[in-house]
This record gives C-alpha cells, sequence and structure tokens, in this order.
C-alpha cells in the first residue's frame, strides 16, 4: 500500500509539547491546592474579585481568558482553507465527529452518570450546572493543543491546519446554537443573552483580533519573527488558564472539601467521551479510505476540547460558584494525560489500521512546498 503523505513534513508551528503542557495536569492540580487554601483564608479578596462585572461579564476573567485564548488563534492560518478539499474524507468524518457526534453523546453521557448514575453521590442543587458544563466542554473542538497531538502521532500538518482552520470558522456560527440548543434538551435555563455575548466575547473578538496581529507581524518580521512571538504568548497563556483556575477554585474551595469526590465523578463520562469520540473519528476514516496520517489527527480533533473557551463560557453563562465551571476545568485537569494515552494508541495501531486497507493516494505536494520554502 502506498500512502503519499507519509512525508517527511515539517511539524505545523507550535507543535511541540513544552514543559508547561507537558505538566499540565500538575500544574492544574496545584492550582486546586492554591485556590482552596487562598479562598479558605480570603474569602473577602475573591469576593470582591467576583463583583468586579459589567453585563454580567467579570472584568479580571475576561481578561485572562483573552490572554488565553488569543495567542492560541494566533497560531490558525486561514491560507490553509484552501486545501481543505484535497483531504476531503478525514475533514468529512472530523466534522461529523465534531459537530454531529461529540456534542450530543457528551450530553447523553452526562445524563447517565451525573444525572441518574451519579446523582446520589452528588450535590442535588449542582447537578443541572454539572450537566450544562460538560455539554459546553464538548461543543467547542481543540484548537492549539491539536497542533502538538498532530505532531505526536506523526499526523499531516497541512491537514491539520485546514481542519482547525475550519473548526474555527465553524465554531463563530455554530457554538452557541449547539450549546443553547443541548441545553434546552437538558431542561437547562439558557440566558440566551448571556450566551450570545460570550460567543462574541470570547470567539469572535480574539479571532478577529488574533488574525490581525498574525498578518501584522508576518508582513513585517516573516514567519520566524511569528513563532518568536508564539513562543512568548505561550507560556502567558498557560499561567493566565492557572491563574483563572486559581480563583475559581478560591470559590469552590469549600464545596469541594465538603464533596472530594465530585472531581473523579466528573471525570468519569469525560473519559467515556474522548475514547468513544476519538476511536468512532480513528474508525471511520479508516473505513473511507483516509492515509494514517490523517487518520491520527482527525481522531485526536474529534475527542479534544477547546477548555479555554469552555471555562470562559461556564464562566460567564453560571457564575464562579457554578458546577458548570468546575465541570470544565475537570477537562482541563484530565486533557493532557488521556490525549497522550489516546496518541499512544493511534501510533501503536497503525499496522492494524494499514493492514488490508486499500488508502487511496493522497497528493499533498509536500516536497514540492519545502522546496519552495
Amino acid at each position: 500500500m502506498s500512502v503519499a503523505c507519509e512525508v517527511n513534513a515539517k511539524p505545523a508551528e507550535g507543535a511541540q509539547l513544552g514543559v508547561f503542557e507537558r505538566y499540565l495536569t500538575l500544574w492544574v492540580a496545584l492550582c486546586i491546592v492554591v485556590g482552596i487554601v487562598l479562598g479558605h483564608f480570603l474569602p473577602g479578596a475573591f469576593q470582591t474579585i467576583g463583583g468586579l462585572e459589567v453585563a454580567q461579564v467579570n472584568l479580571p476573567v475576561a481578561v485572562l481568558i483573552w490572554l488565553m485564548i488569543i495567542p492560541m488563534l494566533l497560531k490558525i492560518d486561514f491560507a490553509a482553507l484552501r486545501g481543505v478539499g484535497q483531504y476531503w474524507r478525514g475533514i468529512g468524518v472530523t466534522l461529523f465527529v465534531n459537530w454531529g457526534v461529540k456534542p450530543f453523546s457528551m450530553a447523553l453521557l452526562a445524563w447517565l452518570f451525573v444525572g441518574w448514575l451519579f446523582a446520589p453521590l452528588l450535590p442535588a442543587e449542582q447537578i443541572e450546572s454539572y450537566i450544562a458544563g460538560l455539554i459546553i466542554l464538548a461543543a467547542a473542538p481543540c484548537t492549539a493543543m491539536v497542533f502538538v497531538w498532530s505532531n505526536l502521532t506523526k499526523g499531516e500538518p497541512h491537514f491539520t491546519l485546514s481542519q482547525v482552520a475550519l473548526n474555527d470558522i465553524i465554531m463563530v456560527f455554530a457554538f452557541g446554537p449547539i450549546v443553547g440548543l443541548l441545553l434546552g434538551l437538558a431542561s437547562i435555563v439558557v440566558p440566551w443573552d448571556t450566551l450570545f455575548l460570550s460567543v462574541v466575547l470570547y470567539i469572535v473578538v480574539p479571532l478577529i483580533i488574533a488574525q490581525a496581529i498574525r498578518g501584522a507581524v508576518l508582513k513585517h518580521l516573516g514567519a520566524a519573527g511569528l513563532q518568536r512571538l508564539l513562543d512568548v504568548l505561550g507560556p502567558t497563556a498557560l499561567v493566565a488558564l492557572l491563574t483563572t483556575l486559581v480563583l475559581l477554585f478560591g470559590f469552590q474551595g469549600e464545596q469541594i472539601v465538603a464533596q472530594p469526590l465530585v472531581i473523579l465523578l466528573l471525570a468519569v463520562p469525560i473519559l467515556f467521551q474522548v475514547f468513544f469520540n476519538s476511536g468512532l473519528a480513528y474508525w471511520l476514516n479508516r473505513k473511507v479510505g483516509s492515509p494514517h496520517c490523517v487518520a491520527g489527527p482527525s481522531a485526536l480533533i474529534g475527542a479534544s476540547n477547546f477548555f479555554e473557551l469552555a471555562v470562559a463560557a461556564a464562566i460567564a453563562l453560571f457564575g464562579f460558584n457554578s458546577g458548570a465551571a468546575l465541570a470544565t476545568v475537570v477537562g482541563v485537569l484530565i486533557e493532557v494525560p488521556v490525549m497522550l494515552l489516546v496518541a499512544r494508541i493511534v501510533i501503536r495501531s497503525r499496522a492494524w489500521y494499514e493492514r488490508g486497507v486499500n488508502v487511496p493516494v493522497v497528493e499533498t505536494n509536500l516536497q514540492l512546498r519545502e522546496e519552495e520554502a
């Protein structure tokens, strides 16, 4: 079998797993401890921060969220959309899983585990909020970390770029309606004005700003200048994320101490969701004849979440003290180790994937692109 995108391609920009990303689970765990301790000893400070709102938007958190999201969106090259048709099989599978399966499967899993099986073990007043947070977490596909997962699975970088760019465009229009629909189906009151404001504030505006900065940097400093900027802003984005988590756990601390099993129980549907959707995307790619270097990143994109956006939306819609905010943070807590495991499975199963599968030759022109570069 011949696979044309079995290439010595350069990794996509930002595709290395740095120290911050590699130990993200550890940092999140430390933030839980720090936030709980500070919230216990400095409750007045946290209440003051929580009160700094305009139009139901917490200003310190809004700044932190922008510091998280804009560096992520700087990596997106919308020019890559020109290559979407080249990988139409993988693109089609990923779009189907991202937008047609993942939010709905998570809603079902949230209802099954949180609303039914684990309900006696959870605070009754927060169950609907936990379900809402899990739905929000699954409603937006991952943007930045996808480049890392693609690189780890020896994925086709141009497919990854085009898929992420397409998902970001769709997210502008689909995130709000899907969240609203699924929250409504779960009989959760939907604050539509706040949901619309969240989409504008945490998707549309950061996307415009990021693309304006990207265009200006590329024009004046070139690709090397953009990479230097990403190297500087990468740790800033993660520090902003961790600071947000400290604030969140400062508010949530008393509830977590009282219910230590909550985080573990919320992790269960997230784990099921990741393995189900990554497995489905991987299997469907095999069925439609995508090469392994497309199926790998497709499976990871199909399973991972844009947790920065999820945290922001949950806080905006339901507040710092909500179960929704806590549920999205559990996604952050387990994201890296689980996705690393999925990437390892994808790599080790390559022989099975390619055995007896007639994969069409995919013309990537990567060698020509490298020569031109």
